[in-house]
């Protein structure tokens, strides 16, 4: 995977929208790839089990607070060969000393971010075992560049954000970012809205297309925060790209590989 431009979303879409962007790619011989992260896990809840409802069988990456994660969560995930688990920093707690919130300030101590690496991966694997991917996924979307190396070191192939980046990760650390965020963060945590929704995916698909792009398009969603609204989008989405012969859902071990 590569960093990707900007791209500036439409204001507003329909699915009608969408179905046509996808009927373009199949008339360029062409299949737009999505792929989808859903962020905060540690236990079963009844969000959770609601998010993999929706799911309904295709790839989902779950990405896992290392120390919160239960027994319960491992255990409940056997029934779900599709989904597969990154690592979500360690305990998602705030270490930055001032502006916004990050768990891997560029302030902090390389050799206390080295052992949450370390102990992270351990416990990933101790729980997950295959199913834990080498994916790191930084609380916030925020990581400090100058513990790359770290993460290469302690066996980490790639790291997910919110796209875009403007420059390359260094030291063969893979980007595998996600490009549409379906919470407004700053409005009571709701919905984004389908029309502001479907017009950043239309955007993006239509911008993939011009220069001949295949790089995957993330979908990024919050179970724990899940209102009706959004559960409605991606019941949507997901009969769309069931039914349309120009959309698939990609893994992120294929993403990797």
């Amino acid at each position: 995977m590569t960093y990707q431009p900007r791209v500036e979303a439409a204001n507003s879409a329909e699915w009608p929208d969408l179905v046509v962007e996808l009927d373009r790619w199949e008339e360029n011989g062409r299949v737009a790839p999505l792929w989808w992260r859903d962020d905060d896990a540690v236990a079963p809840t009844a969000q959770f089990y609601r998010l993999l409802d929706l799911a309904d069988g295709a790839p989902l990456a779950l990405a896992v607070i290392p120390a919160d994660a239960t027994a319960e969560l491992a255990a409940a995930l056997q029934w779900f060969p599709g989904v597969c688990v990154l690592h979500h920093g360690w305990c998602h707690a705030n270490r930055a000393i001032g502006g916004k919130k990050s768990e891997y300030p560029a302030e902090r101590h390389p050799v206390d971010v080295a052992d949450e690496f370390d102990e992270g991966r351990k416990r990933m694997r101790t729980l997950f075992g295959r199913r834990a991917l080498p994916v790191f996924v930084p609380p916030w979307n925020r990581f400090s560049e100058r513990f790359v190396p770290l993460l290469a070191e302690a066996g980490f192939a790639a790291i997910s954000q919110m796209a875009p980046r403007k420059t390359p990760w260094r030291g063969g650390i893979a980007t595998i970012d996600v490009d549409l965020d379906v919470v407004a963060w700053h409005e009571d945590r709701r919905f984004v809205g389908e029309a502001a929704a479907l017009g950043r995916l239309v955007a993006l698909l239509r911008a993939r297309r011009a220069v001949g792009d295949d790089t995957a398009i993330g979908i990024l969603t919050h179970h724990l925060v899940m209102d009706d609204a959004t559960e409605n989008f991606l019941a949507r989405l997901g009969e769309i790209v069931a039914a349309h012969p120009a959309a698939r859902w990609d893994g992120v071990g294929e993403l990797l590989s």
